[in-house]
């Protein structure tokens, strides 16, 4: 009984950072006030967490609480009045204005970049390529990719835009952070990772506009990705009240 209660608030605590309704850094709610949501123990409270935390999706701080998805220690704080990317439709939104951004900025990199950032695209890179079974990491790994790229254009407003966009533009497919077997798809992070390598290739070879090209690429990509695995959630939850 209590086994099958801990899975069930982990997975709901799962779906909500999963979903975005949870943000990255955000604080999850305390232990008080899901044992009192769920009707739970603490001892259930504190088995979920500890399972969230296995799985990378949440962080806790002693004498602060838990918190989701962690976002880089030296992100900068949040712009009072920055927009929330909380639901599907931010996500694709954020995603359409990305691809304005990134594509130019892989291509400025391809012609300004020194030795210096090519080589911090590249560990950023395999620092991804590594992070398959932990998807805190690969999360924050696939943010310093970009950002490095971002550098390399030699432009500082390309970095700062990033910068300030944070960690949460990163919108990973359901599968990428659902772990397990039943749910992960490594299919698709091995595509990632192709097409990132791709960016670094061409980047690394001179080429802007090849470079350009795969950042769009990956980009749009990433776009039908995260809308094909939004869609199940989408259809389930949806309700009359959802408008």
């Amino acid at each position: 009984m209590s086994r099958n209660l801990t899975a069930d608030l982990a997975a709901d605590l799962r779906n909500r950072i999963v979903d975005g309704v949870i943000q990255p850094g955000e604080k999850l709610p305390s232990e008080n006030t899901l044992i009192s949501d769920f009707g739970v123990s603490r001892t259930v409270v504190r088995a979920a967490l500890t399972r969230l935390q296995a799985e990378g999706l949440v962080e806790t701080e002693r004498g602060r609480g838990s918190f989701a998805l962690t976002p880089p220690s030296d992100a900068p704080p949040a712009t009072p009045g920055g927009r929330p990317v909380a639901s599907t439709e931010d996500r694709l939104h954020l995603l359409e204005f990305r691809m304005g951004v990134e594509t130019e900025a892989a291509a400025l990199a391809a012609r300004n970049r020194t030795d210096r950032q090519l080589r911090a695209v590249g560990t950023a890179l395999e620092a991804f390529a590594g992070s398959s079974g932990h998807p805190a990491h690969a999360m924050k790994s696939d943010f310093e990719f970009h950002r490095a790229v971002a550098a390399a254009s030699g432009n500082p407003y390309y970095s700062d835009c990033l910068a300030a966009l944070g960690q949460t533009m990163i919108a990973m497919p359901r599968t990428r952070l659902m772990t397990g077997v039943e749910h992960y798809a490594r299919d698709h992070f091995d595509q990632v990772v192709l097409e990132h390598r791709s960016i670094l290739e061409a980047i690394a070879d001179g080429d802007g506009a090849a470079a350009a090209a795969a950042m769009r690429s990956h980009l749009a990509n990433s776009r039908r990705r995260f809308k094909a695995s939004a869609r199940p959630a989408a259809q389930r939850d949806a309700s009359p009240s959802d408008s």
